[in-house]
């Protein structure tokens, strides 16, 4: 079957590719597992926070917001994002690293970070330690995400335009001859001039597979679980809380907290399984700061996100490979990304401009490009 655009990989970054990438062309969206989102997509947090991530992660996220704030009808009948807050937390020994945060993100622009007493912290989260918590900061814009809402809508919306969504195809031949990149599949063969590699963990093995050079980016496994809160302890209407150096955080999630370690361990690309060990130093980490004594795990997952060498997204054509395009390297903010860097995915594939409104969140061009790897 022949296409304008092959996508491989329909996570989040590529259903929102497809989803954009559908209104002007013939699109095929290729996943190996039975169901797409299965890996990084599936197993998010699901925190909107725009002061999260690198400088261009921060840029595509605030671009993102007013698709968040106004999906339409069609997209999904229910809201995208949930009030929730987020704390940013330090203890005595951190408090030159929160105020080197905080300069960082409000010098890029578009925040309302604000520093808050101890004492505030403490009515916002009780539970949290008076000895441990020396400064706070407040970011009032972080949201709850519906991840399911979000990738459903980007998938409806891509088939609706006449995406042809193939699942339980693992890609394992690829070949570029007549100007087009030809990947040979269970069944058929589909057939593009343009190939989108948005495989996630698995990028640099779909480059080596399609005869490109792999651009080193790692996949590192995050670690997550859930428990109970204490008796009597209302936990809904906390605010995310997330260390100063980012050693821990915790967020309520389905009347149970969510707690991550943070870790990022370098690992193959596969299916992510928790490690006791980081649950048990997660756990210590957390009762530190916390009162709060956890005696039972009820789940726990753990997932890849994916990192560049130098922790931006890699997006845009190869420097090498003819209309080879990457779409990678989302390095776990793929969710609160993902509208934005659909729209960007898009006109870069079809040799636009960035879209102004991106353009004048910051995003420049050339600082998620791969070739500025060489």
């Amino acid at each position: 079957m022949r296409y304008d655009f092959l996508i491989v990989g329909a996570g989040i970054a590529g259903a929102s590719a497809a989803f954009e990438l559908s209104r002007s062309g013939r699109v095929c969206l290729i996943e190996g597992e039975a169901r797409p989102g299965f890996h990084a997509t599936g197993r998010s947090a699901a925190l909107f926070a725009p002061t999260y991530g690198g400088r261009e992660i921060r840029a595509l996220t605030r671009a993102s917001r007013a698709f968040f704030d106004k999906p339409t009808a069609v997209f999904c009948e229910q809201p995208l994002l949930h009030p929730r807050g987020c704390l940013y937390i330090a203890r005595a020994d951190q408090r030159q690293q929160l105020k080197e945060m905080v300069e960082s993100i409000r010098a890029s622009g578009g925040v309302t970070m604000s520093f808050i007493d101890r004492e505030d912290a403490l009515a916002r989260v009780p539970l949290l330690r008076k000895e441990y918590v020396a400064e706070a900061v407040q970011d009032p814009d972080a949201m709850d995400t519906d991840v399911d809402a979000l990738q459903q809508g980007f998938l409806r919306g891509a088939r609706a335009a006449g995406t042809t969504l193939l699942t339980n195809n693992p890609v394992t031949k690829v070949e570029r001859k007549d100007g087009l990149w030809h990947i040979q599949l269970n069944d058929i063969e589909a057939s593009a001039p343009v190939l989108i590699n948005a495989a996630g963990a698995w990028a640099d093995e779909l480059a080596q597979i399609c005869g490109v050079r792999p651009l080193g980016l790692q996949p590192l496994r995050r670690t997550a679980f859930l428990i109970d809160g204490p008796p009597g302890v209302d936990m809904r209407n906390w605010p995310a809380v997330i260390d100063a150096d980012e050693e821990f955080y915790f967020k309520p999630d389905a009347g149970k907290l969510l707690i991550s370690p943070a870790d990022e361990i370098p690992s193959r690309p596969g299916d992510a399984y928790p490690e006791e060990l980081d649950i048990a130093i997660a756990v210590d980490r957390v009762q530190q700061a916390l009162d709060i004594e956890v005696t039972r795990v009820s789940h726990s997952w753990a997932g890849l996100r994916m990192f560049s060498t130098d922790r931006e997204p890699v997006v845009g054509p190869d420097s090498q490979a003819e209309s080879f395009f990457w779409c990678a390297g989302q390095g776990g903010y793929g969710i609160q990304t993902s509208p934005a860097m659909g729209r960007v995915v898009a006109a870069l594939a079809r040799h636009e401009n960035l879209p102004a409104d991106v353009v004048r969140e910051g995003l420049i061009a050339e600082a998620i490009s791969p070739q500025r790897f060489g």
